[in-house]
């Protein structure tokens, strides 16, 4: 196998579940490879059926294609067995009501901020979240981190791999922000998108608290 080829590929592959919608002419910028290999890579996954294409035609000009991941290629990135953790929680729920799930998820978060709380101790603010958004690197999230001249910060997760679950159970996304909160040390800690509610991302837009406010 050609680990070059394979390693375009992958590139590829995240780069559309970054930015979502991508032309061969973007892919080869931001490669810096020509539009022929980007195309030649293209027409492997595209066999794969690992991405699709549109034809967008534009007020000037020929139509162009435009590529974006396929179900299956959505299917590459953590999904964290979904469907059997969801069918768990709604026999649960069920069985016992669902405010016993919802503390299921309550219990995860608990267990979660003593895991990683002493990974933020003595920590500037900076530095914990880049260490928020590593943690979340390491369980699947492709995150983001963007930083604004006054200090607020656009923490962007590309993949949710409890998106699912979460679109049934709305606790595991208040969870994650009130997880967030504890661990930052902040309560100015906001949603803006979330891909359980259809967005193509789950964003926050995060502040340093000012104690003497």
């Amino acid at each position: 196998m050609n680990h070059k080829s394979s390693s375009t590929k992958q590139e590829i592959v995240n780069m559309l579940k970054f930015q979502k919608r991508l032309t061969v002419s973007e892919m080869a910028k931001q490669l810096g490879i020509t539009e022929m290999a980007v195309r030649r890579h293209l027409n492997t996954l595209e066999r794969d059926q690992l991405v699709r294409t549109t034809l967008v035609r534009q007020a000037m000009g020929r139509p162009m294609n435009v590529y974006e991941l396929s179900e299956k290629g959505e299917e590459l990135f953590p999904q964290n067995y979904k469907q059997i953790a969801l069918d768990f929680l709604k026999d649960i729920e069920s069985v016992a009501g669902r405010e016993t799930v919802e503390k299921l998820f309550q219990n995860r978060k608990e267990r979660m901020k003593q895991m990683y709380e002493e990974q933020f101790a003595n920590k500037s603010f900076d530095e914990k979240m880049v260490e928020l958004a590593h943690i979340q690197n390491k369980h699947g999230y492709m995150t983001e981190l963007k930083k604004d001249e006054d200090g607020t910060y656009h923490f962007i997760e590309h993949h949710c791999p409890i998106a699912e679950v979460a679109k049934d159970y709305q606790v595991a996304c208040d969870c994650e922000l009130q997880l967030f909160q504890q661990l930052l040390g902040t309560p100015k800690v906001t949603s803006q998108a979330c891909m359980a509610k259809g967005d193509n991302v789950c964003y926050y837009e995060i502040k340093k608290h000012d104690y003497a406010e």
